[in-house]
């Protein structure tokens, strides 16, 4: 089989899927499967329906018209701001989109009146994580200006926690969007459907037993995909977190001095490099690099460790193992690293479909 590849068990995701729906159904919550990290593949998209997903978002325009030309039958909604540059294919392709700008806003409302269409959108509030969001205070003069809009339906408000500041989603913040939702149902009238609460780092507050008040969807990827929550990286319990692997095969494996000799400077990425015990181990490396994935993302198997990598060659140290030139190491993808190698056209994808018995 080719090498380097990604493994992913369909499988497994839809266990996890599967599993994770059920448990916030009973919180009142349904999920938006988040389909970026595999760039909208119909195989993995279709098992996320098959999974009971309604509803699949993107950030990449390029993911939803590409889920929408495979008949991929969900809801689709765009969650990253639009950029004016693709207003049109978000009108034709997206069902939602996610928003903060209202000089958007008017360019989606005159692109949907253009072609008869009505397009959705999901309002973002900025709840201290300072990456998108319309400030609280600010909501109700964005939400009066958008119900004179023609061809614009406000279906709801969302936040985003965790991504970039590392805020965590709470009792205090996620109330304070249950509270936005009811104050714009009773300042304007409407029904605000849609709560967006966040992503997979609010999986610890929705099951705390808290009450999760209007929060009505998350967004979820990296909980589906493998297993973990996002804000300390713990395994969910009853989730697979092998569902994906990282497949490489050893081009070299030899013994070496743990110390490099010479006048030292930087590596080829900027770096230093990985201080050792003065001695030998048997060095060995895959083929595999930083152009293909992003290596500190990856575990090794027990008793390996990656002591670095350059554009093309990840070098572990093996100990006092010598592994056959040929022969295949799995390494395990944090998301980072599984984003970067589903990117990389130099990693064959491989669909696996024999499940194993009990979650690991």
């Amino acid at each position: 089989m080719t090498t380097p590849r990604i493994e992913i068990d369909l499988d497994k995701i839809h266990h996890n899927v599967h599993t994770l729906c059920q448990r916030l159904a009973c919180c009142g919550i349904t999920v938006t499967g988040v389909t970026k990290a595999f760039l909208g593949r119909t195989e993995i998209a279709n098992t996320f329906v098959r999974a009971g997903l309604q509803s699949l978002g993107d950030s990449r325009i390029e993911n939803i018209k590409a889920m929408r030309h495979a008949h991929v039958t969900a809801s689709m909604t765009l969650i990253r701001a639009p950029m004016l540059s693709q207003i049109r294919d978000v009108v034709v392709h997206c069902d939602i989109s996610f928003n903060t700008e209202i000089e958007t806003i008017r360019r989606l409302s005159a692109m949907a009146r253009t072609l008869s269409r009505t397009h959705a959108i999901v309002l973002m509030v900025e709840l201290g994580d300072l990456r998108e969001g319309i400030m609280p205070e600010n909501l109700g003069s964005v939400v009066q200006e958008i119900i004179r809009l023609p061809n614009i339906v406000l279906k709801g408000i969302g936040s985003n926690l965790a991504c970039f500041s590392g805020v965590s989603p709470d009792s205090a913040n996620m109330a304070e969007l249950s509270a936005l939702a009811y104050f714009i149902e009773a300042r304007f009238g409407l029904t605000v459907d849609v709560v967006s609460g966040g992503n997979s780092a609010n999986l610890e507050w929705a099951f705390s037993g808290e009450d999760t008040g209007r929060i009505t969807d998350l967004r979820l990827g990296e909980s589906l995909l493998l297993g973990l929550e996002t804000l300390h990286r713990n395994t969910i319990d009853g989730l697979y977190t092998d569902a994906i692997s990282i497949v490489a095969e050893v081009i070299e494996s030899k013994l070496k001095p743990t110390q490099p000799r010479g006048t030292i400077a930087q590596t080829a990425f900027g770096g230093t490099p990985d201080t050792r015990v003065a001695g030998n181990a048997v060095q060995t490396i895959l083929a595999i690099g930083n152009q293909d994935t992003d290596t500190l993302g990856l575990t090794p198997p027990s008793g390996m460790r990656i002591l670095g990598a350059s554009g093309d060659h990840l070098v572990m140290d093996t100990g006092s193992e010598y592994m056959a030139i040929g022969s295949e190491l799995s390494l395990r993808p944090n998301y980072s690293a599984l984003i970067r190698a589903m990117t990389s056209p130099s990693l064959s994808k491989v669909m696996n479909t024999q499940m194993e018995t009990t979650p690991t």
